[in-house]
């Protein structure tokens, strides 16, 4: 099958695709309530979205960051995000929680990270944090299975 033929799953089943929509605004509601910024928000979710090889959430979620206040530069550090000095220990240990959400088939979220999230974020920070990441592991998979093309960027002239 080419591309084009490919199943576009939110048009081919818009009443799944509406629930996963709702799903996702009800875990910006609980991000919200639960003490997790923007910021927070767009960096784990660009970082899931490259770790997961979808570039159309990438260029989604890089318009929504840029948009909140994100620079180029912070955006470009994300899959460096270790060796760079740019993100805060809450950022990093959001970042570490991404990526083992994002690979939970390889154990699980192990105790060691599970304990550095626990000891930098809330309990309500981790349980909005770990919705975010749920939802943004599923868009992922629908616009990967689908191919989605990469959207035109919102801030071109």
């Amino acid at each position: 099958m080419t591309e084009e033929q490919r199943v576009h799953l939110s048009r081919s089943a818009p009443a799944a695709y509406k629930a996963l929509d709702a799903f996702s605004r009800e875990v910006g509601r609980l991000a919200a309530e639960g003490g997790i910024d923007d910021r927070l928000k767009e960096i784990v979710q660009i970082h899931v979205s490259q770790l997961n090889g979808c570039a159309f959430c990438v260029r989604v979620h890089v318009d929504r960051a840029t948009r909140v206040g994100l620079t180029a530069d912070t955006i470009a550090q994300i899959p460096t995000w270790r060796e760079s000095g740019v993100f805060t220990a809450r950022e990093r240990a959001a970042l570490e929680l991404a990526e083992a959400f994002t690979f939970i088939h390889r154990g699980g979220i192990p105790d060691d990270i599970y304990d550095q999230a626990g000891g930098i974020l809330t309990e309500n920070e981790y349980v909005a944090l770990s919705w975010i990441l749920v939802a943004i592991n599923a868009f992922n998979r629908v616009a990967i299975a689908g191919r989605y093309p990469v959207p035109a960027r919102t801030d071109e002239a």
